[in-house]
């Protein structure tokens, strides 16, 4: 009986040490109750965690605190409080937070989930030498034109029957990077090719599912076993197949010639080599070309395959676009990136596609560099911050109905297109995706060139709830659908 009173007295000061760690700092932002060891765990709705965090928005406000486990967690909302953060004081606010799903593979290493020095330096070796090589220049666009041509070759196959072009859209997009990293594009049969494909696509989805967002807002399920770790471990299985055409590269590297981002790479470390300080080493290399793989993979095939559900929806915006495209471009050439300035209504609807679809409608975690009063709350250094990103695109105070798909929200008295600052698919700040120009010269071309060719239909119509985004997980993807190409 001692002995069981002693383990009872024991777990009571553990929950009340706890609990006090939690509200020991009095002046964070309000939030709900947090209850011992568990924290807000049971505030958010099982496989729900965008959708839960948008409750909590509307009930607490911008800025509110909730604990992950013991540990608090600051969640940013809307326009002002984010661009507040990551803009105005994106020195502050731009570093990267924990993401567990990944932190055991990552450790910090990569473009997207390093820090410091490492990441300044990575981040700007990186981009600078896709730039070299094509990434959003204007050259690129020839390569765009080609894949687009492989799109509507591939689409046309289909001889008008219905059909789901999930594959065909990430084939092409994924084919893309290739060309720019590797230097050469694959044949969509290439087993390394699908291989790829299917390994980044596993990796969104653990991420994306009900244990992947457990996960997130439950740190210690890192010492239980169970589904949420397969991110990280299919992770590794991508740096082995990155390490293998990494291989074949070095086989055939000219050092005088060199033809890509990996060569460039590759060259660097071998001038490095001798620097014990050098961030330049092969795993760093393969770390890097998993973030370019994440971050570009499957984000314009999604935007794409929501933009196609939309006007299955809504046919008189397909018809509106086609008629633009008629008459800016024609049918006897491909479109190019100069069209977009004589097709304001184009780009009225490519921007409310990525608004209203909002396909990472949770920002990646960031994290605060030193103490800093925000809003009229104090939030210590190293706190993680999670900006919610579709609540920027759902600000009444921006958009007049921000929950409906409504291409007037960039589109003047005139019919003329207009920007609006709110609109930040790519995020703002320090972490903005850097590979932004070149998803928008990919969505642009890629959609004008597939209207350019075939009208859309579908034997099912679809509800506007159908049509709306989830906003359940990481990345939000569109129902599952199918529709006919018909060839004009």
């Amino acid at each position: 009986m001692l002995a069981l009173l002693i383990i009872l007295v024991s777990f009571c000061c553990c929950i009340f040490s706890t609990w006090y760690r939690m509200y020991r700092n009095r002046n964070l932002p309000p939030g709900p109750t947090p209850l011992p060891l568990i924290g807000n765990l049971l505030n958010i709705e099982r496989g729900a965690l965008v959708n839960s965090l948008m409750k909590l928005w509307k009930q607490f406000g911008p800025v509110y605190t909730l604990y992950f486990g013991s540990k608090p967690v600051i969640v940013i909302c809307g326009y002002e409080a984010f661009k507040e953060a990551l803009v105005d004081q994106n020195d502050v606010f731009g570093a990267r937070g924990e993401t567990p799903a990944l932190d055991s593979f990552t450790k910090g290493r990569g473009i997207v989930f390093s820090n410091g020095e490492r990441w300044k330096l990575m981040r700007t070796f990186t981009f600078k030498t896709l730039k070299d090589y094509g990434f959003g220049k204007k050259g690129f666009e020839g390569k765009m034109q080609e894949e687009a041509r492989c799109v509507v070759e591939e689409l046309r196959r289909s001889q008008g029957q219905p059909m789901n072009p999930t594959k065909c859209f990430t084939n092409a997009f994924v084919n893309l990077v290739c060309s720019v990293v590797f230097g050469e594009r694959f044949d969509y049969s290439d087993k390394r090719f699908t291989k790829l494909i299917s390994i980044v696509d596993e990796i969104f989805r653990t991420m994306s599912s009900t244990w992947g967002q457990i996960y997130s807002i439950f740190p210690p399920m890192r010492y239980i076993p169970g589904p949420h770790h397969k991110a990280a471990a299919v992770s590794e299985e991508l740096l082995v197949l990155m390490a293998e055409i990494v291989k074949s590269c070095q086989e055939t590297l000219d050092p005088e010639k060199p033809r890509h981002f990996v060569d460039c790479f590759l060259i660097r470390i071998e001038k490095e080599k001798n620097d014990p300080r050098t961030q330049f080493t092969m795993e760093s290399l393969l770390y890097a070309l998993h973030s370019v793989f994440m971050g570009a993979s499957d984000t314009v095939s999604t935007t794409l395959r929501h933009a196609l559900l939309i006007f299955l929806k809504y046919p008189e915006v397909e018809n509106k676009i086609r008629e633009e495209i008629d008459r800016v471009i024609g049918r006897d050439r491909l479109p190019e990136m100069d069209d977009r300035l004589n097709m304001p209504y184009t780009q009225a609807v490519m921007h409310e596609v990525q608004r209203f679809s909002d396909i990472a409608p949770l920002d990646l975690p960031h994290l605060v560099t030193k103490d800093v009063q925000f809003r009229g709350y104090f939030i210590p250094k190293g706190t993680d911050i999670y900006p919610l990103l579709c609540t920027v695109h759902r600000d009444p105070t921006q958009f007049a109905t921000p929950y409906k798909f409504n291409p007037n929200h960039f589109l003047d008295e005139n019919g003329q297109f207009k920007k609006n600052d709110a609109w930040m698919p790519f995020s703002a700040g320090k972490r903005i995706c850097p590979g932004e120009y070149m998803a928008r010269m990919e969505f642009f071309i890629t959609l004008t060139t597939i209207l350019q060719n075939f009208t859309l239909s579908s034997e099912k119509e679809f509800t506007e709830d159908e049509v709306a985004p989830k906003l359940t997980g990481f990345l939000n993807s569109p129902i599952q659908y199918e529709l006919c190409f018909i060839p004009r």
